[in-house]
């Protein structure tokens, strides 16, 4: 319609929402469908966080509060920096958002001008680039293949960088792919950054926590510390402690940017809500026993998937270091050049991306998957195993039946 903004040509709509929300609407008209799109734990916030919620409504903590999030909020999140990453960010250089997503986008609101580019690795999560569009920037993504761990390299890094690069977008453990940067990795792309300094760096570590087979965390500006001066490190509590719903992501950084983010913020939405931000208070103070247990179910979910994808006819699948997904190629089902996938399905349906591939494994088995273009690397599909193992063994059982019916 003509009274809609420009910028909306220029971006689409979350193509993991849009298959969630085509497999709820297939599941509510009575169909057999298995959603794997939605990166979301299967376990409950645990009791003492939900209490802690409970707590904070029935002694009226329901009002508004600092736009960027409370002092008590800042003070947790301060010292979790420091007691698990080495970083110090005093309460001035936290920002606390309605979700990492939020405090991304009020980054990039806050920094780029038309024409700024931003480096994102491919595969990347679908936002990134849309994100950067919004804020009138560039994004440049830069192809990392299954043969190089889908990790970016130093001659990569500075192959793209360009006088008019404003950011690095870091993302590790990564969704799509669970690819971790090991301390090496970080050390070999900050070698590159410390010749560029007119570059920032974006690190979103919302999978910090789930990493597997023994991978230690690391984070870029702990691993240089030259480079925190103009590094934002983004967070939540999304993720490792499962309070996707409660919305609240976090970053440290340097006070004027953080500053600034407050501005943006302060134009949009405000501040988080109050309850959801004293049960992250608990959430970041409170027990993390469960953290290992929970990443247990989900390396064993790993190992299953990664096994079964593995035996199905044309799929090649890594096994991921962490996070909760798998981003396995359908390069081997071709017989024609990738991206071109070629099969065809047995009503004769041609598979030329892996969208069709995606679309043919709904249709004719009832499983929900996002397609690896939406990524920006094809011919993949990702795999959330965040949902039950039962449900997981189903799925590619029946990913395994679809394919052997491609001919």
């Amino acid at each position: 319609m003509s009274f809609l903004a420009s910028r909306l040509s220029r971006v689409k709509p979350s193509p993991t929402i849009g298959v969630s929300t085509l497999a709820n609407e297939l599941k509510a008209a009575g169909r057999d469908i298995i959603g794997l799109a939605a990166g979301e734990p299967d376990f409950d916030t645990p009791a003492n966080i939900r209490e802690a919620a409970i707590a904070a409504v029935n002694r009226g903590d329901t009002r508004y509060t600092a736009v960027d999030g409370t002092v008590a909020l800042k003070k947790a999140i301060s010292a979790k920096f420091a007691r698990e990453n080495g970083l110090d960010y005093p309460v001035n250089q936290i920002s606390v958002g309605t979700g990492g997503k939020q405090v991304i986008y009020n980054a990039l609101m806050a920094t780029l001008d038309p024409g700024d580019e931003v480096i994102i690795p491919a595969p990347f999560w679908v936002s990134y680039p849309d994100m950067v569009l919004l804020a009138d920037g560039t994004p440049v993504p830069v192809a990392c293949s299954q043969n190089s761990g889908f990790k970016l390299s130093g001659e990569a890094l500075a192959a793209a960088i360009t006088p008019r690069t404003k950011w690095l977008i870091l993302n590790s453990p990564s969704n799509p792919t669970g690819a971790a940067y090991t301390k090496a990795d970080l050390r070999e792309l900050a070698d590159v950054l410390l010749a560029h300094p007119h570059v920032w760096i974006m690190t979103d570590d919302m999978y910090e926590h789930l990493l597997y087979d023994g991978h230690e965390f690391a984070t870029i500006a702990a691993v240089e510390p030259l480079l925190h001066e103009r590094t934002l490190t983004v967070n939540g509590v999304s993720k490792a402690y499962c309070m996707t719903g409660w919305r609240i992501g976090y970053a440290g950084g340097p006070a004027p940017l953080i500053k600034a983010m407050a501005s943006v913020q302060s134009q949009s939405t405000s501040n988080p809500s109050s309850i959801s931000q004293a049960a992250a208070v608990e959430a970041l103070n409170g027990p993390q026993d469960f953290i290992p247990k929970h990443n247990k179910v989900f390396a064993e979910r790993r190992d299953m998937v990664v096994a079964m994808l593995n035996q199905a006819d044309g799929i090649h699948c890594s096994k991921p270091d962490g996070a909760f997904y798998v981003y396995p190629s359908c390069a081997g089902m071709s017989i024609r050049p990738a991206p071109v996938i070629g099969k065809r399905t047995p009503d004769g349906t041609l598979l030329e991306t892996d969208g069709d591939f995606a679309t043919y494994l709904l249709q004719a088995e009832g499983v929900a998957v996002v397609q690896g273009t939406a990524f920006g690397l094809a011919p993949y599909f990702r795999i959330s195993y965040a949902t039950s193992t039962e449900a997981l063994r189903d799925a590619c059982t029946r990913i395994q039946r679809a394919c052997a019916a491609l001919v």
